[in-house]
C-alpha cells in the first residue's frame, strides 16, 4: 500500500511530524519565554508597571505630535504631562486589579478591566490637566492620549497572552495538522468545528453544504463550499479527510455524498447518530470511520413496540447461541423490553462470559430496570441438559440462534454441522414442547433456499422439523407456537466479509473475494434482531417469515466502496498505481454465486412492511421422523456420501456442488 503522509482521524496512520522550521522557532521561543515565566511574581509586576509607564510617556508624546502634524520634542510642560500621566495611571491601574491578572491566561474579562481602568484614568487625567491649565498643550490631548494608551496597553496584554500562553506556537503547530472539510454547516457542523479548533488533532479549513444559498459565505472564519466541487477544493486546500456532520441524513443521501467524494481520494469520517448528539456536545473523539453499514441497505423502519414486547415483557426468555453475533444482539434487544428473566444458553465459555459481562454493563449504563441474567453453559445437542434448563426455569419464549453457519467450515465438517443444526434444533424444540414453551422462534438463513452446501441444507431441515412439529401440535398435544425467520447476511457477524475486508485494507491488501459476480443480501444486525422479535410476535404456528433484505449487493462493489471509504484507490488496469489490489480466488466448497429468500413465488404480506410470510412445502411429522432416523444412522457411521444422498432426497432443490471435502473423509482416502 502506498505510504500515507497524513494522519487519518480515528485511524492508526502515522501522525504528521513537525517540520524542522517549527522545531527551531519553538526552541527560540522557549529560550525567550521560559526565563521570563520563571521570574518572581513581584519582579514580573514591576516589569509590567515599567512597561505601562513607558507607554504613558510614549502616548503623551504621540498625542502632542498629532496636533502640529510633525514630530516634536518634549519641553518642560510636555515632561510635566508625562509625569502627571504616570502619577495618575499607575495607581489607577493597580487599584483596578490590572497587575493581578495572569497575562498568558487573560481573555475578554482582562481586556474589559483594561478598558475600565483607562476610562477612569482618562477622566482623572483630563480633570488634572484642566485644573493646571498647562500652556502649549492642545485641548484634544485629553481625548487622544487616553485612546492611544488604551490601544497600546490592550495590545500589550493581547500580545502577552498570544505569546506566553502558547497561542503563537499553537498556531504554528496547527499549520502542519491534517486539513479537513466539514460536510454540513448546521449545528452539528459548527460544534464539530469548535471542537476541532480547541484540539491539536485536525485543522478545519472549510465547510461543504447542500444549501446553495450558503455557498461562498463565511461561517466563524471558515468558507462554505459547493459539495459538487469537492474534488477541486480537496486539491486546492490539500484536504485529507471529509467529516460528515449530518447525523440525521438518510443512507441514500450518504451514498450520494460518497459518490461526490469518491473521486476526490479522501477518507470519509462521520459523527454518531442524531440521538447520540441530543445533548449538543460534539467532540473530535466522537468521529468514527464511515462504516459500510452506514451505506448498505435501507433506513431502518421504526420497530413496533407492541410487537417487540409481546413475547418478552413480563416473561422468562431463553436464547440459545447467546454468545454469537445474532444471539448476543437478540439479548441486547430483549433486555430493553423488560423480561422477568433472561436465560443465556451458550456452548462456548468465553463467548458466554463476554455476552454476560456486556449485558450487565448495558443494564448499568442505560439505568434500565434490573433483569436477572442467567449464563448457562450448555449444548443444544445435550437432551438431558436442555430438559433440565427448561424444567427449572420454564421459559415462555425461546429464540433458537445456536447454529454452525460458516459455509466452508461446515462443508469440511458436515457431520458436526448436521448434528448441531438439525439434531440440536430437534432436541431443543422437543424440550420446549415438552415443557410448555409458548413461542419457539428459529433463526434461519437464505442459504436454506435451494442449497448447494451442507450448512444451507441443514438449516432447511431444521425449518422442516419445526413446520412438521407445528402441523402435529394438536395430535401431540403441544401448545408451543413454532416459527422460523429467514434472512440473509448481517453486517458485522462472525461470518460476514466486512470484518475480513476491513482487516485486509488495514494490512495494505490484497482484498480476496471468491468470484467477481458473487452477490449477497445484507442487513444491519440490530435491524435483523428487531425484525426477528417482531416476526415471532406475529406467529400463528408453523410460519416461515422472510425479512425484506432490499436489493442484493455485488461483493466486488462492496470491496471497492470499502477501499474508497478509507481514502485509498483500488489497483487495477485503469489505476495501476492504486493502493489496494482485488484478488479473485475462486468459489469455496459449497458456495453459491447468489442467494434466494423464497423457495416458492407466493409470499404473503404481513402487518409489518419489512416482513413477509412464505408458503413452503414440508413433510408431515411421522414420515419426517423416518428420514431423521436414517440421517442419524449416517451420522453415527460418519458416512458423508450417505449424508449427502439423504439430504438430497429430503431437501427440495438441494444440489451439492463438488466432491466430498470432509477432512476425515479426505484423510482416510489418502490412506
Amino acid at each position: 500500500m502506498a505510504q500515507q503522509t497524513n494522519a487519518v482521524p480515528g485511524g492508526n496512520g502515522p501522525q504528521l511530524l513537525p517540520t524542522l522550521g517549527h522545531k527551531v522557532v519553538r526552541a527560540m521561543a522557549d529560550s525567550l519565554v521560559s526565563p521570563l515565566l520563571a521570574l518572581p511574581r513581584v519582579t514580573k509586576q514591576t516589569l509590567v508597571m515599567f512597561l505601562d509607564g513607558v507607554l504613558c510617556g510614549l502616548t503623551v508624546w504621540l498625542a502632542l505630535c498629532l496636533q502640529p502634524e510633525h514630530w516634536v520634542s518634549l519641553d518642560r510642560y510636555g515632561w510635566l504631562a508625562v509625569w502627571l500621566s504616570l502619577t495618575v495611571a499607575l495607581p489607577v491601574f493597580a487599584l483596578t486589579g490590572l497587575y493581578r491578572a495572569i497575562f498568558r491566561f487573560a481573555g475578554w474579562d482582562a481586556l474589559t478591566t483594561v478598558m475600565k481602568a483607562v476610562l477612569i484614568y482618562g477622566v482623572l487625567y483630563a480633570a488634572v490637566l484642566g485644573v493646571l491649565g498647562l500652556p502649549g498643550l492642545p485641548h484634544t490631548m485629553v481625548l487622544v492620549q487616553p485612546m492611544l494608551l488604551l490601544f497600546f496597553v490592550g495590545t500589550s496584554r493581547t500580545l502577552a497572552r498570544y505569546w506566553f500562553s502558547g497561542l503563537y506556537l499553537s498556531r504554528l503547530r496547527r499549520s502542519g495538522l491534517p486539513k479537513v472539510l466539514i460536510y454540513g454547516a448546521g449545528a452539528a457542523g459548527r460544534q464539530l468545528a469548535a471542537a476541532i479548533s480547541n484540539g491539536m488533532q485536525l485543522r478545519a479549513v472549510g465547510y461543504l453544504d447542500d444549501d446553495p444559498r450558503l455557498h461562498g459565505e463565511v461561517l466563524n472564519g471558515l468558507s462554505i463550499y459547493n459539495p459538487e466541487q469537492v474534488a477541486h477544493w480537496v486539491r486546492k486546500l490539500e484536504v485529507t479527510d471529509v467529516l460528515l456532520a449530518i447525523p440525521s441524513v438518510s443512507r441514500q443521501r450518504r451514498n450520494e455524498i460518497l459518490e461526490l467524494t469518491r473521486r476526490a481520494n479522501v477518507a470519509v469520517r462521520t459523527l454518531p447518530g442524531l440521538m447520540d448528539l441530543a445533548q449538543g456536545h460534539v467532540h473530535v473523539s466522537d468521529l468514527r470511520e464511515l462504516e459500510i453499514e452506514d451505506l448498505l441497505g435501507r433506513d431502518a423502519v421504526p420497530p413496533d413496540s407492541l410487537l417487540l414486547e409481546k413475547n418478552i415483557r413480563g416473561k422468562v426468555v431463553l436464547v440459545t447461541g447467546a454468545g454469537g453475533s445474532i444471539g448476543s444482539e437478540l439479548c441486547r434487544q430483549i433486555i430493553k423490553s423488560g423480561p422477568v428473566k433472561l436465560l443465556l444458553v451458550e456452548l462456548s465459555e468465553f463467548a458466554l462470559y463476554n455476552v454476560h459481562q456486556e449485558l450487565l454493563t448495558l443494564l448499568a449504563v442505560e439505568a434500565a430496570p434490573e433483569v436477572p441474567l442467567l449464563p448457562l453453559l450448555a449444548s443444544v445437542r445435550d437432551e438431558d441438559r436442555m430438559r433440565e434448563i427448561m424444567r427449572t426455569w420454564k421459559p415462555q419464549t425461546v429464540y433458537h440462534a445456536a447454529a454452525y453457519k460458516h459455509v466452508p467450515m461446515v462443508e469440511h465438517n458436515p457431520a458436526e454441522g448436521l448434528k448441531n443444526n438439525v439434531m440440536g434444533t430437534l432436541i431443543t424444540a422437543r424440550m420446549a414442547a415438552e415443557h410448555g414453551v409458548s413461542d419457539f422462534v428459529l433463526i434461519s438463513t437464505d442459504k436454506a433456499v435451494r442449497p448447494t452446501n451442507i450448512m444451507g441444507a441443514s438449516k432447511r431441515v431444521a425449518e422442516m422439523v419445526l413446520q412438521a412439529m407445528a402441523d402435529a401440535s394438536r395430535a401431540q398435544h403441544w401448545t408451543t407456537r413454532f416459527t422460523m425467520v429467514r434472512f440473509g447476511n448481517v453486517l458485522g457477524s462472525s461470518g460476514s466479509v466486512v470484518p475480513l475486508f476491513r482487516k485486509q485494507i488495514k494490512d495494505g491488501g490484497p482484498i480476496t473475494l471468491t468470484h467477481a459476480d458473487i452477490t449477497r443480501y445484507f442487513m444491519t444486525i440490530s435491524e435483523a434482531a428487531q425484525l426477528v422479535i417482531q416476526a415471532g410476535a406475529m406467529a400463528a404456528g408453523g410460519d416461515v417469515f422472510v425479512l425484506d433484505m432490499g436489493e442484493p449487493v455485488r461483493i466486488i462493489d462492496l470491496a471497492r466502496r470499502m477501499v474508497e471509504l478509507s481514502g485509498l484507490r483500488v489497483r487495477d488496469e485503469q489505476c495501476p498505481d492504486g493502493d489496494i489490489e482485488l484478488q479473485v480466488t475462486g468459489l469455496r466448497p459449497g458456495e453459491k454465486l447468489y442467494e434466494e429468500l423464497l423457495i416458492g413465488d407466493n409470499p404473503e404480506r404481513t402487518q409489518h412492511r419489512r416482513i413477509m410470510k412464505a408458503r413452503e412445502a414440508f413433510l408431515p411429522w411421522e414420515p419426517l421422523q423416518y428420514w431423521l432416523a436414517t440421517l442419524s444412522e449416517a451420522l453415527v457411521t460418519h458416512d458423508v456420501a450417505a449424508l449427502r444422498v439423504r439430504l438430497a432426497e429430503l431437501v427440495q432443490g438441494f444440489d451439492p456442488v463438488g466432491e466430498v471435502v470432509d477432512w476425515v473423509h479426505l484423510q482416510n482416502h489418502e490412506i
